[in-house]
């Protein structure tokens, strides 16, 4: 499935045995299907050094324990990671460079749930225990730090929704409006023009003390 999930993403595959030869997303969950199993077999070490050298040769790091589903295509794949506690589902696209990971701060489950038919882009991460739903699209670049509604499009740092199944309408009910670096900068805007005013008037008032002090 893996293979026909690469032919059927990919305009640029001529045949099945060209990306069972040269496609370095296949290749890397053709490893971790078996890590996985050894994994669940509880050679555990042999899992890790099974998914360790997967990664030499593909540059795509996923660690044993992680649940992908049949189905899923890693595209280009460079710089690829999925955590312990990842689930990915049947037909979603990985770009290279994203990130499915922790933040650090969990505990058990902390890696996210990635449902059916996602696209996640070149560079986006992914962290901590929470769910993308099924047909979600993460932006290139973009950091998710909350659940992603099943249909919707997210983008920018942190996320945010900018779509449900291709209109904008009600986005507002799922995330906060508003980008929070702007709101930061309009506020730093309001005081640096309050602090200007202060200074101002500070200047007419010590001026008028000096005209006052010249006319005595």
């Amino acid at each position: 499935m893996d293979i026909a999930a690469a032919k059927r993403n990919d305009p640029a595959a001529r045949s099945k045995f060209e990306i069972w030869l040269t496609y370095s997303g296949v290749k890397a969950l053709s490893w971790h299907r078996w890590a996985n199993f050894l994994y669940r077999m509880h050679f555990k070490l042999l899992a890790r050094i099974t998914s360790q050298f997967a990664k030499f040769l593909t540059g795509i790091e996923i660690h044993p324990a992680a649940k992908i589903a049949p189905g899923v295509f890693i595209d280009h794949g460079q710089g690829v990671v999925i955590g312990e506690t990842a689930e990915v589902g049947t037909g979603t696209v990985l770009y290279q460079g994203c990130t499915l990971g922790g933040t650090g701060k969990e505990s058990g489950k902390r890696h996210p749930t990635v449902g059916e038919f996602c696209v996640i882009s070149a560079g986006a991460k992914i962290l901590g225990n929470i769910t993308v739903g099924d047909h979600a699209k993460v932006g290139a670049g973009a950091v998710v730090l909350k659940n992603v509604p099943p249909y919707a499009t997210v983008v920018g740092v942190p996320a945010r929704v900018v779509r449900i199944g291709g209109s904008k309408d009600g986005v507002d009910l799922y995330q906060e409006k508003g980008d929070p670096y702007l709101t930061e900068i309009c506020a730093l805007r309001e005081r640096a023009f309050a602090l200007e005013e202060r200074l101002k008037n500070l200047e007419a008032d010590k001026q008028q003390k000096e005209d006052g002090n010249e006319n005595l």
